[in-house]
């Protein structure tokens, strides 16, 4: 199972309509020493700056840019035909080795907006205004908090010049940790170049507003509130924001009103020039994978329970996968494998009896030395 980052998909909506994938069966080998034919790769096209996440949360794949992979499943191994169990002594044997099942994961697919600036800030201080007024963007407006419940982008040009904004939602005291589903608007800022911190003129305490914003994006990551930055301060059309101007002796600092225009000119050029000096983001690989280390072959453990004995390893787990039950030949080269592998002594020093019971992998035999 493989998914792979395109720019021809716009969003996750397919995987949320169907939530089951799985990969086409092999075919068997034939007479002449021909081997099966593999089954055919499941490429799951997700939009560029998805992150696939493994059930536990841990990091799969980051895939950001157009076309770079990551295989999250893989196959089973085919087994072996009848042909490589001949010996001199067995010269047409009468069993195959069965190929292993492949992998089963859950998989979280999570998609974080790729921008070159993220728009941030306390609830209704105009940032999706400012949008507007910056862009070909039309997200919803209006007069009370939380207006905008997902990222809205927008492209502003200046001649050749051309950047992407995103309108990331309001942000609240504790959004760091979840408030206001805080969380989920921060991971779409986490690519951008720079922040514009976007500030109500209007409030009676606008750096407070300040304070508590960056305090949130520094409590989520510390590296995104160490980004190029600039502070916008919106509604200079109303007279507090005016006296707030007036008063002002912070450097950085932008006033502007997304309504009439006042300041827009200005504030736009600036965000271009911030942009333009923001150091180069690295380039991702085309696949970060976090790969979870081998467990090592475990040794044979033997168990005593009221029906007989339990024997565990991952070996025998195996053995047992790639043994065709209904073949006495097969049957036959798995006892001797037991032998082999030490379990059939460790079973005995465990006080295995002829007619035990002995249960290896959620199948049961009955033990015959």
């Amino acid at each position: 199972m493989i998914v792979e980052a395109t720019n021809d998909v716009a969003d996750l909506a397919l995987y949320k309509r169907r939530t089951r994938w799985h990969g086409e069966a092999g075919a068997d080998g034939a007479g002449g020493r021909k081997t099966g034919r593999a089954g055919a790769d499941v490429t799951l096209r997700v939009p560029a700056g998805t992150i696939a996440l493994d059930s536990d949360g841990s990091l799969l794949a980051d895939l950001a840019l157009p076309g770079a992979d990551a295989v999250i499943a893989r196959g089973g191994a085919g087994g072996r035909g009848n042909v490589h169990f001949k010996s001199s002594r067995r010269r047409a044997p009468d069993y195959a080795e069965p190929g292993l099942s492949g992998e089963e994961r859950e998989v979280t697919l999570d998609l974080k907006l790729i921008a070159d600036v993220g728009l941030v800030g306390p609830p209704n201080a105009g940032k999706s205004s400012l949008l507007r007024a910056m862009t070909a963007a039309r997200p919803k407006v209006a007069d009370y908090p939380f207006t905008t419940l997902d990222p809205e982008l927008g492209v502003a040009d200046a001649g050749a010049s051309r950047m992407i904004l995103a309108d990331i939602p309001g942000l609240i005291e504790g959004a760091a940790k979840g408030a206001g589903l805080g969380q989920r608007f921060l991971r779409h800022v986490e690519r951008t170049k720079a922040l514009v911190y976007v500030l109500d003129g209007s409030q009676p305490d606008v750096w407070k507003q300040l304070d508590t914003v960056r305090r949130e994006v520094a409590e989520f990551s510390s590296g995104l509130a160490e980004r190029p930055h600039l502070i916008a301060v919106n509604k200079v059309d109303l007279p507090e924001a005016r006296r707030l101007r007036s008063r002002n002796r912070r450097a950085g600092v932008h006033f502007a009103s997304a309504l009439t225009g006042e300041g827009m000119p200005e504030l736009t050029a600036a965000i271009f020039a911030l942009v333009a000096s923001a150091p180069r983001p690295g380039v991702p690989a085309a696949a970060t994978v976090t790969r979870l280390s081998e467990r090592k072959r475990d040794a044979v453990v033997v168990e005593r329970n009221a029906s007989g004995f339990a024997v565990r390893a991952e070996r025998l787990e195996r053995l047992v996968a790639r043994t065709d039950l209904d073949s006495e030949g097969a049957l036959a080269r798995f006892q001797s494998e037991l032998d082999r592998l030490g379990v059939n002594a460790a079973l005995e020093a465990a006080g295995v009896k002829p007619g035990d019971m002995v249960t290896i992998s959620g199948v049961e035999f009955e033990y015959r030395p």
